[in-house]
C-alpha cells in the first residue's frame, strides 16, 4: 500500500482565519468599510481590530458584522475608553497573539514586543498606518495591516491583514485593496 504525501500548509484546510485591521478612524467623515471588506470579516473566524476605531458606532458596527471582535484601544479611541483594553492576549487555534495599537519606534520593535508579550506567538498592531510583517528566525511575528480606510501618504493604498491558522503555525498576509 502507497502513502499518499501530506498537503503543504498553503493547500490545507485553515483552521482558523483571522480577518486583521486597523486605524479606521470610522464613521468618522462619512468613512465606511468598504463591501469587499466586510464580505472579508464575515467570512472569518474572528476580527482582529489594532487600535484607532474611534466611535462606539464603528465599534457597533464591527460586532454586527458576525464573528467575534478583539481590539484594542488606539490614540484615538477616547470615546472607546473603559470599552478596550490598551492590550488583549488572545487564543485562536492554538496561536497567541497579542496586541497593542502602537508597537512604539520601529528599531528594536521585533525584540520589544517579544519581551511585552512573552508568551505571544505573535503581535497585532496597528498606529503608523503603514503595513509591517516581520518574523525572526524562531518564527515569532509582528504585523500592522495598514489601514483600510485611512491611508497614509508613505503607504499610498488601502491595506487590511489575514491570518490563516493551519496546525498551529500562523501565516500573515496583506490584502491590498486598491487593486
Amino acid at each position: 500500500m502507497s502513502e499518499v504525501p501530506s498537503p503543504s500548509v498553503a493547500e490545507r484546510t485553515p483552521d482558523a482565519r483571522v480577518a486583521i485591521i486597523s486605524d479606521t478612524h470610522f464613521p468618522r467623515r462619512g468613512i465606511r468599510l468598504a463591501d469587499e471588506i466586510v464580505a472579508r470579516m464575515r467570512d472569518a473566524t474572528a476580527i482582529i481590530h489594532g487600535g484607532d476605531i474611534t466611535s462606539r458606532e464603528g465599534l457597533d458596527e464591527l460586532r454586527a458584522i458576525g464573528p467575534p471582535v478583539h481590539a484594542v484601544l488606539g490614540n484615538n479611541d477616547g470615546e472607546l475608553a473603559g470599552l478596550l483594553p490598551e492590550e488583549l492576549t488572545v487564543t485562536i487555534a492554538g496561536v497567541r497573539i497579542g496586541m497593542i495599537h502602537d508597537a512604539g519606534a520601529r528599531a528594536g520593535r521585533l525584540n520589544r514586543m517579544r519581551r511585552r508579550f512573552p508568551e505571544a506567538d505573535a503581535v497585532v498592531f496597528g498606529h503608523s498606518h503603514i503595513p509591517l510583517h516581520e518574523q525572526a528566525d524562531d518564527g515569532f511575528q509582528i504585523f500592522n495591516p495598514g489601514s483600510a480606510t485611512d491611508h497614509r501618504g508613505r503607504w499610498p493604498v488601502h491595506t487590511m491583514g489575514e491570518l490563516l491558522v493551519v496546525g498551529g503555525e500562523a501565516r500573515f498576509g496583506l490584502i491590498d485593496l486598491e487593486s
